[in-house]
């Protein structure tokens, strides 16, 4: 039995939502897949050892160091945003 011909505007509706799923496709994939990023672990550890290193100083010799000691408790904050910086750093890495 023949086909039934497919009107011109139902045809160009299916073409055009299959280059739609098809472009949604090939984006997703490519964000899926992303380009290598070799440069992040040379990043996040430095920046996480910072943190840690920032605060052993502050425990051992913050009230020597004179910008240490005037920053007061606020060391705490600026180990730890460096530390969590590292750990954010750490999730581009693939």
């Amino acid at each position: 039995m023949p086909e039934s011909q497919v009107r011109k505007q139902a045809k160009a509706k299916k073409q055009h939502k299959q280059s739609v799923e098809g472009g949604e496709q090939r984006s997703k994939m490519k964000r899926i897949k992303g380009a290598p990023r070799p440069w992040v672990p040379w990043v996040f550890v430095p920046v996480f050892l910072l943190g840690v290193l920032w605060l052993v100083v502050w425990n051992l010799a913050g009230s020597m160091i004179a910008p240490m000691a005037a920053i007061g408790n606020w060391n705490v904050a600026i180990g730890l945003v460096l530390i969590v910086a590292g750990f954010s750093l750490m999730t581009l890495w693939k």
